[in-house]
């Protein structure tokens, strides 16, 4: 198994250029996803949307993507991933090179379906690799390469589709297929890259607990594997929810994800229509604000996790100090409330800017505290928070529009999803268990 090492060990370099396909194959997934929000407008406009319609493209592409994270969660442990990630990609790259043709309101619809069952593949697969192929120190560090390509896939569509349409003034179409054969091309480099030997569970070579845990997992896994998947669910939940303070969690962790996936979701969506619909804003001036818009929220999203970190060093409490980054970005967010009373200008870019900054950082907190939930259960805590935020996300998009064409503004929509976050600030506040010894928590004991 290669891994990380320190000291004067050296990082091998196979492992780097996974890493960096790793990191290339998260900003095609965004680049993919991000394409039509880039040309929504022009896409309304040619097919003839209202902004319920739109809601509803958004919507099939987050229930798409809540039963692809189900399945291809377990396909994940079960076939290779060498080939398992590259078919999956090709899947979502030839659906968004099709999206390009696209004659009508249902034709893209359908585009749009497949390709969020097919993009749903990308964080299992992404994350087993490096599960496989990086050792327990460095695979922190294999992660974050792998996040990053997600705001460099945000900030590159608008560019991207910025030049195609505008500086080349050619039409939308071309932007997913061009996407499309950036995701083809990746495939070949993966297959030259990888080996057989890389996706294979090595036995660890250390004695004491770490090979006890290592033959405890396989055993776990084989007796998982022995019986129907919705058992191993079943049984799963009921081992992650065998006490009162677990279920609290569990309520909070739910209540949470459904609101903070919400909001981010529609700010992704929406923020090219709401510049170009309601306030004027240039085709232009749209795509390069929201290439700024991402990068801002990526700053967002690194600086709330810095945040929780040192006020913990500084001696807060776990709880309490991600409570407290986590209000932080709720009061960034809280700016969307004005949204109806201001008008088009710097001061609607800079409440959008922050807001955007203080919605991507509220998802490092979620992330921190779905891991105290249970540490031999990780997996199935992801997948059923993340099926319930897609589900959730998936039917507010449609309303979201609705209430758009109903006003003609899309500002109270705005001034909700900002408001709405402190609800779920009082669900860790108020469900969240105090926490329990810190030298349990220092020592690495589970929690539940």
């Amino acid at each position: 198994m290669l891994g990380i090492g320190t000291g004067d060990e050296k990082l091998p370099r196979r492992v780097v250029i996974i890493a960096g396909l790793l990191l290339a194959a998260s900003a095609i997934n965004y680049m993919d996803r991000q394409t039509l929000t880039s040309v929504s407008k022009r896409v309304m406009e040619e097919f003839s949307l209202t902004n319920e319609q739109y809601g509803a493209i958004e919507a099939s592409f987050g229930y798409a993507f809540a039963a692809g994270s189900l399945l291809f969660g377990f396909l994940a442990d079960r076939v290779n991933v060498r080939w398992l990630y590259p078919a999956a990609l090709l899947a979502w790259s030839l659906v968004g090179f099709a999206t390009g043709w696209a004659r009508d309101y249902d034709e893209l619809l359908l585009c749009r379906t497949a390709l969020g069952f097919f993009e749903a593949a990308h964080w299992p697969c992404a994350l087993k690799t490096t599960q496989l192929l990086i050792s327990t120190k460095g695979r922190a560090l294999g992660n974050g390469i792998l996040q990053s390509g997600t705001s460099i896939g945000s900030i590159l569509t608008p560019v991207v589709m910025w030049w195609i349409m505008v500086r080349q003034e050619q039409s939308w179409r071309l932007g997913f297929q061009f996407v499309g054969l950036i995701g083809i091309a990746w495939i070949f480099a993966w297959i030259a890259a990888t080996r057989a030997e890389d996706f294979q569970v090595v036995p660890a070579t250390a004695g004491g607990g770490g090979a006890n845990r290592d033959r405890a997992t396989r055993d776990t896994i084989r007796r998982w594997a022995a019986v129907p998947y919705a058992r191993w669910v079943e049984e799963g939940w009921i081992r992650a929810t065998s006490d009162r303070d677990t279920i609290r969690r569990w309520a909070a962790v739910l209540i949470v994800v459904v609101i903070i996936n919400t909001v981010w979701q529609s700010l992704r969506a929406w923020i090219p229509l709401i510049l170009q619909k309601e306030h004027g804003y240039s085709e232009t001036e749209t795509l390069w604000f929201t290439a700024l818009w991402f990068g801002i929220s990526d700053v967002g999203c690194l600086a709330s996790g810095a945040l929780a970190w040192w006020l913990a060093v500084k001696g807060w409490s776990v709880k309490w100090s991600r409570v407290a980054t986590f209000a932080l970005a709720c009061l960034l967010c809280l700016g969307l409330v004005a949204v109806p009373w201001l008008g088009s200008g710097p001061m609607l870019l800079a409440v959008l800017l922050v807001a955007g900054a203080g919605a991507l950082g509220l998802f490092p907190i979620y992330y921190s505290f779905t891991q105290d939930i249970s540490r031999h259960h990780q997996g199935l805590v992801t997948g059923v928070a993340s099926f319930f935020a897609w589900v959730a996300s998936a039917r507010f998009q449609p309303l979201f529009g609705r209430l758009a064409d109903q006003t003609d503004s899309f500002s109270i929509g705005l001034a909700a999803a900002g408001g709405i976050t402190l609800v779920a600030l009082a669900a860790w506040v108020i469900l969240w268990p105090p926490d329990r010894s810190e030298a349990s928590a220092a020592d690495g004991e589970p929690v539940a």
